[in-house]
């Protein structure tokens, strides 16, 4: 009840913050924000009333989803047509002086590149000044109109006006770059700390390094201890350890290839997405956990992305074919449950997760109501499974679920949703350690943001949004347990 509580109030304090953030930009900025109102109005309904104890079964919350997807949707239309009408009035701005410095904002934090010290004097631009005037040279009064190059790093950041599309302005001067200077040059589409469309050229040898042997060794290495943290829990599922008996490990080996089945069918997820758009990933970094086997994986990129809903694609691609395999997993499980069935475990556990619970007392009916339940492997081997793809859909980091928000809301928003997952993990961990394990794997190895895509501007479209919606609003409902009194309600419990 209290982690509840704490959502809503953050939920509605992000709605506060965010109107107020949204006035100065007028007609555009308040359209921007009602969308984020009717993404988040089915989380706040939904779990305003789960606090009071009211449950809105499956076909409500069906609806609620369905009438926030069409609403988005019609804003989203209005949104692009008035910002559309504002690009086409929108006039150059002036060349500022030869000598003028730039300001220490003007550098762009979404590269993650260190800032210059005020009052430092002003850098050399890295690019060889015959090049740099042929990368100068692709700028127009069409796509990009440039008013001033800044140095940044191993490349130069490039001031201007957007005169069309980012997606076809970025991929026009891209072609017109690759045509002067080759393959030895990125053209980033960023927004600069003002939140205004700014290019950004980096050199090739700035790309994402390819894993390397020793890395490759790593992952090995956690692959193995994976697999015995797996057969450890299966081991504790079946009565015994593992560590004082290990010539019973064939008795833990289905839960093993159970896990197995799940992991891979996630990987596979994201590696066919990735394969798609020619993108490539790294081998999976398994994170063994003693309590559930494993936690999932950490991938990373190899390749940089074209725009932000590759990004979304290829990190939703691999929660989708994991929670499917785990939905089956649980669902088959519960259908073959019987009296008499392998496990017995007391009815009070089904009050550990809304979804879990729901289905169980749909498929189960009246033996919910029992002391104890006799259910077979497969529900417990579904359970965990999606328990991890929940973990994994967190809106945190590198973390699926955090490209899923960078992707559709931009960096800071990630940073911010980032922060309150961490305060949230630490809350529940001084109920539950397994939380705080957790947040140590993402304060430690993913709490970063992915770098930007190459056209960082073009936001996903309303679809893409609302399957994310769809993905956290799922895992929400996985991790958040039953109130004791909706629990009585339903009939989940002795």
């Amino acid at each position: 009840m209290v982690i509840t509580g704490l959502i809503l109030l953050a939920a509605i304090a992000i709605l506060v913050w965010g109107y107020r953030r949204a006035q100065p930009y007028g007609s555009v900025g308040i359209l921007a924000w009602l969308q984020s109102v009717v993404l988040m109005a089915p989380w706040l309904l939904f779990f305003g009333l789960f606090a009071l104890g009211i449950y809105i079964n499956l076909a409500g919350v069906l609806l609620l989803l369905l009438g926030a997807t069409g609403l988005y949707i019609y804003l989203g239309r209005r949104l692009r047509a008035l910002g559309q009408d504002l690009l086409s009035t929108q006039r150059p701005a002036p060349i500022p002086a030869a000598d003028s410095v730039p300001e220490p904002t003007d550098r762009l934090e979404p590269l993650d590149q260190p800032t210059a010290a005020p009052g430092a004097p002003a850098a050399a631009i890295a690019i060889p000044p015959e090049e740099l005037a042929q990368i100068e040279g692709i700028f127009g009064l069409d796509t990009y109109f440039r008013t001033e190059t800044i140095p940044y790093d191993q490349g130069a950041i490039f001031r201007g006006n957007l005169r069309g599309d980012p997606a076809t302005t970025q991929a026009k001067l891209a072609e017109r770059l690759t045509e002067r200077l080759g393959d030895r040059y990125r053209l980033f589409l960023v927004e600069n700390l003002e939140q205004k469309p700014t290019v950004v050229v980096l050199p090739a040898t700035a790309d994402p390094v390819k894993t390397t042997p020793a890395q490759w060794a790593l992952a090995g290495v956690l692959a193995i201890a994976t697999l015995f943290t797996s057969l450890e829990a299966g081991a504790v599922l079946q009565g015994f350890d593992l560590l004082q008996d290990f010539s019973r490990w064939r008795a833990a080996l289905p839960f093993l290839l159970a896990l197995l089945a799940i992991l891979g069918a996630h990987e596979a997820g994201h590696w066919v997405a990735a394969r798609r758009y020619g993108v490539r990933l790294s081998p999976p970094f398994l994170i063994p956990a003693w309590q559930i086997g494993a936690f999932g994986s950490l991938t990373r990129f190899e390749s940089l992305l074209p725009n932000r809903s590759v990004l979304f694609d290829i990190a939703v691609a691999g929660p989708a074919a994991g929670g499917i395999v785990s939905l089956v997993m649980l669902v088959g499980g519960l259908l073959l449950s019987h009296p008499g069935s392998a496990f017995q475990i007391p009815s009070g556990f089904f009050q550990g997760s809304v979804l879990i619970g729901a289905l169980a007392r749909v498929v189960l009916g009246d033996v919910l109501q029992e002391p104890l339940v006799d259910i077979h492997p497969f529900t417990i081997m579904g359970w965990l499974g999606l328990v991890i793809t929940a973990l994994n859909l967190m809106p945190a980091g590198q973390l699926d679920g955090g490209r899923m928000v960078q992707a559709i809301y931009g960096r800071k928003t990630l940073g911010r949703t980032t922060l309150f997952t961490l305060v949230v993990l630490g809350l529940v961990s001084l109920a539950n350690p397994l939380a705080l394990y957790w947040a140590g794997v993402i304060l430690l190895l993913q709490r970063d943001p992915e770098r930007p895509c190459l056209n960082d501007i073009s936001e996903p479209n309303d679809a893409r949004a609302a399957l994310g919606l769809l993905a956290l609003f799922l895992a929400l409902t996985v991790l958040l347990p039953l109130t004791p009194s909706l629990a009585g309600k339903l009939g989940i419990g002795a």
